[in-house]
C-alpha cells in the first residue's frame, strides 16, 4: 500500500497512525501541499479532488478522504465497535468532526502556523466555532473515557489528530480538562505521545 501524505497534515496523520496501530506494511510518499504537490498532474490522476491523503490499496486501487481510509483499513479491527449502535455513534463523530470540528480547529491552525497570520486576527467566528467545538467533546467525554465507551474507536483516532495540537491555532486545551485528558489517553493508546 502506498499513502500520499503531508506530514503537516493531522487528515494524513491518521491514516498514518491507523495503518501503524494496524501493522500494516505501507510506503509513505511525502505529499507537500504548500508546494503544490497534490496539484501536479500525475497526482491529480489519483485524486481528482488534488487532497492529501490518498492511498493506493495493494490491489491497486486509489481511496481518499481520510476518515473513508480510516474506516476501510480497520475493518474487523477493535477499532470499531461491533455492537451496531455504538458503531454509529463512532460514525456520528467521525462525521462531526469533517463537518464541525476540522474546518475550525484545522483552519485556524493552518492560518496560523503555516501562514504566519497572528491569533488576533482569526476570523472571530472561526474561533467561535473552534471553542464550541472543543467544548462538544468536553461534553462528549464527561462520562466515558474514550468518545465511544471505554476503548479507542476511530472516533478517538479522526479527533485527536487535530484536537492535540489546537493550541497552534490559538486554543487552550487546558480550558478542556476531559479533552485534555483524553489526548494523553488517546496519544498513549496509539503510541504517538
Amino acid at each position: 500500500m502506498k499513502i500520499y501524505g503531508d506530514s503537516k497534515s493531522g487528515n494524513c496523520l491518521k491514516v498514518k497512525w491507523t495503518a501503524d496501530l494496524l501493522g500494516l506494511a505501507y510506503a509513505w510518499i511525502e505529499t507537500d501541499i504548500m508546494q503544490g504537490q497534490s496539484r501536479t498532474p500525475e497526482y491529480l490522476a489519483l485524486n481528482p479532488a488534488g487532497q492529501v491523503p490518498t492511498v493506493i490499496l495493494d490491489d491497486g486501487r486509489p481511496l481518499s478522504q481520510s476518515n473513508a481510509i480510516i474506516l476501510h483499513l480497520s475493518e474487523g479491527s477493535d477499532l470499531i465497535p461491533a455492537d451496531p449502535y455504538e458503531r454509529a455513534r463512532m460514525l456520528e463523530w467521525m462525521f462531526w468532526e469533517q463537518y464541525s470540528h476540522e474546518p475550525c480547529i484545522a483552519v485556524a491552525r493552518f492560518q496560523v502556523r503555516y501562514l504566519g497570520k497572528p491569533v488576533a486576527e482569526l476570523e472571530p467566528r472561526l474561533v467561535e466555532r473552534g471553542g464550541a467545538a472543543l467544548q462538544r467533546m468536553e461534553q462528549g467525554l464527561a462520562a466515558s473515557p474514550f468518545l465511544v465507551g471505554d476503548r479507542v474507536s476511530l472516533a478517538d483516532v479522526a479527533l485527536v489528530a487535530y484536537t492535540r495540537v489546537c493550541h497552534e491555532g490559538g486554543f487552550r486545551l487546558d480550558l478542556y480538562p476531559q479533552v485534555q485528558a483524553w489526548v494523553g489517553r488517546v496519544e498513549a493508546a496509539l503510541g504517538i505521545a
